[in-house]
């Protein structure tokens, strides 16, 4: 009788097993936005706020400047964990014109700042940066990238931050558009302060399916997320990414989740997109 319960049970056993580990954990979930928009995102359990690199971090901008931001984050209910926008348009990381001693520069300042503003996380998005000049050779590009990451990502760790590099639609850049290319080059960089963004709405725009994430999993530090049709907020048009989300919860995700949208109206949409997106984690 014994060994019959213990038959029934164990089957029971192993199924709760699967449920924990298909649970995503922690569900930090934030914002691409304003740090003055933090008392609104907290009202809703928004966990953090993720800015940009030259407004918040300000690299170009003196000190004093800084010191006027970082009283500004003091009084803010929500930190600023991550920052994308990374280097400017001017600055570029491939083609003839690379100019990588002042990229070096330019990131050794937003690290350093990074730091005392407590920010975690730096998206490496960068189109304008990074996009390769019509006629330079693709490889070449390829291999200025990945001179480029291996220089930075020690200073990244000299300041305790993290780079992601964050695949782009082709639209927006001819340079990294999947998480599996964006992948590759982050293995070859191999350093654990240069890591990888998937952005779920780029992933659409290229028809890159969910398994690419659990492929390229432990490489994963960062999530971006919005609805392929307008860029919108989730919830606009009630898009599944559940595919995408079972794939994060298949590959043991813990980072965060940040919506980088095209909001309608920020104030009606906040509490929709949040709802929408812990349903379809939950689902």
């Amino acid at each position: 009788m014994k060994h019959c319960l213990y038959a029934a049970l164990i089957p029971l056993f192993f199924s709760a097993c699967n449920v924990v580990k298909s649970e995503l954990k922690p569900t930090q979930i934030g914002i691409c936005t304003n740090l003055a928009n933090g008392e609104k995102m907290q009202q809703y359990g928004y966990a953090y706020v993720e800015e940009g690199v030259s407004r918040f971090l300000a690299p170009t901008k003196p000190e004093e400047e800084f010191e006027r931001i970082l009283n500004e984050l003091a009084n803010s209910p929500l930190p600023v964990k991550a920052c994308n926008s990374f280097i400017p348009g001017s600055l570029k990381s491939v083609g003839n014109e690379a100019d990588h001693k002042n990229i070096l520069t330019f990131a050794e300042t937003a690290f350093r700042r990074a730091q005392r503003a407590g920010v975690e996380i730096i998206v490496f998005g960068s189109g304008g940066s990074r996009s390769i000049p019509e006629g330079f050779p693709r490889e070449k590009a390829r291999e200025q990238f990945i001179e480029l990451g291996r220089k930075m990502a020690p200073i990244a760790q000299k300041y305790n931050v993290t780079i992601v590099l964050e695949p782009l639609n082709s639209t927006e850049c001819n340079f990294i558009n999947s998480v599996s290319e964006g992948g590759e080059i982050v293995k070859e960089i191999n350093h654990r302060h240069f890591m990888l963004l998937a952005d779920l709405y780029h992933m659409k725009m290229e028809n890159e399916g969910p398994d690419t994430l659990v492929k390229y999993g432990k490489l994963i530090r960062h999530v971006h997320i919005a609805e392929k049709q307008d860029r919108a907020v989730p919830g606009t048009y009630d898009e599944d990414f559940r595919p995408y989300v079972n794939a994060l919860k298949k590959m043991s995700y813990t980072g965060k989740i940040s919506i980088e949208a095209r909001w309608r109206d920020f104030d009606s949409q906040i509490p929709t997109a949040i709802e929408t997106i812990k349903r379809q984690i939950n689902s």
